[in-house]
């Protein structure tokens, strides 16, 4: 029996993007053969072995109007050769080249949209590039069936601007395997400290990060670690320099999933600080807080309509009522004084990572791919 074929899109580069690895896996298991397309910046971590095929393109540009230009491009003409069952379209910047060869070679299409794009703070302040996307947004989005995104805010966001249902699919990590973590020590953590942890890939602007680098200056035996990248992650260094946080404050890169939940782990406060300044941020449930429950590690966030329900419902957590740094300080350090409250937040993490477990939120996912149509053409 010849398997179908699916091809999924998205802009990154792969190595780190835990939802595109799920939703491939699932379709592994649906019988398709699947293959990822993403790009290889000069910074990429090494691609670990995937039980599905990757391709990753080197580009001339790596940001900027070019970088978006030349990837949608030669995005357009991998997708127009390649043989293929099914297309999956990973945000809006990967949507135009899909629903372009959708159109032409009649193949089915799934977008999953994993933000609010237009609206997102790159975008909101640069009124060509916002209209740009969103006038593609428009074109397209309403003549699609079947839309994926995060959280059911968005969804409804969607739904009542272009009339189409988006099903929800959570961010949420599988269940870890947490035989043979290595300890802190294994991993140079001191072992006196308390550790604070801030973690993602996309660490930017008007997501908290500043304000807790300076709160670090109030904090006594208390180290900060922000693990991954971003586009603030020069300003931090700067913050922790200006300060005189060197000893608070560790930077460490970007880690393969397994490694990043190894550090996630031996942290005593996961924190989420986005601020409620567009749109995206306002209605964003992020990774990292799936991740913090699964490592069973308290949530320190903001009060963010989906991120509160979440910390609210299973009591894992505190929230700020602003961005002083004194005050998310003041925060860090109730938290971690009131042992009683800390041990009733572990047990209660352990109630959450039973029930939010990609394990049940793939069935979201099967149920949709369940519905799609079967082969368009196979060449053009």
């Amino acid at each position: 029996m010849i398997k179908k074929r699916a091809l999924i899109s998205v802009i990154n580069d792969l190595v780190t993007d835990q939802r595109v690895d799920k939703a491939a896996k699932v379709l592994l298991e649906m019988g398709y053969e699947v293959l990822m397309i993403g790009r290889q910046k000069h910074d990429s971590l090494r691609m670990p072995e995937k039980p599905y095929q990757t391709s990753r393109m080197r580009l001339l540009w790596e940001k900027g109007p070019f970088f978006y230009a030349e990837y949608n491009l030669r995005l357009f003409f991998f997708l127009l050769w390649q043989k293929c069952d099914l297309l999956v379209s990973n945000d809006l910047d990967t949507l135009l080249p899909n629903y372009l060869v959708h159109k032409l070679r009649n193949i089915p299409i799934v977008y999953d949209s994993h933000e609010y794009f237009t609206e997102t703070p790159e975008v909101i302040h640069r009124p060509f590039v916002k209209n740009f996307w969103k006038r593609i947004e428009k074109s397209i989005v309403p003549r699609l069936k079947y839309c994926i995104t995060v959280n059911e805010s968005i969804a409804n966001l969607f739904r009542q601007e272009y009339k189409v249902n988006f099903s929800v699919v959570r961010n949420i990590p599988m269940k870890p395997l947490i035989e043979n973590l290595p300890s802190r020590s294994d991993l140079g953590i001191p072992e006196n400290k308390r550790i604070v942890l801030l973690q993602g890939a996309g660490i930017n602007i008007q997501r908290g990060a500043e304000e807790l680098v300076e709160a670090m200056q109030y904090l006594d035996q208390t180290l900060l670690l922000i693990v991954g990248g971003g586009d603030v992650i020069g300003v931090l260094k700067d913050i922790s320099q200006q300060f005189h946080l060197e000893e608070k404050v560790r930077f460490i890169p970007k880690q393969l999933p397994g490694k990043l939940f190894a550090y996630t782990s031996l942290a005593d406060i996961g924190v989420t600080l986005d601020k409620d300044t567009n749109i995206n941020y306002r209605f964003s449930l992020p990774n990292k807080l799936f991740d913090y429950i699964h490592a069973g590690i308290p949530v320190l966030a903001s009060p963010l309509p989906e991120i509160k329900k979440i910390i609210e419902h299973y009591q894992i957590g505190c929230l700020i009522e602003n961005h002083d740094p004194r005050h998310i300080a003041g925060k860090i350090e109730d938290m971690l004084r009131d042992q009683n409250r800390y041990t009733a937040w572990k047990t209660n993490l352990e109630k959450a990572t039973a029930e939010l477990n990609w394990e049940k939120e793939k069935a979201v996912l099967i149920d949709l791919f369940s519905q799609i149509p079967g082969k368009g053409k196979t060449a053009v």
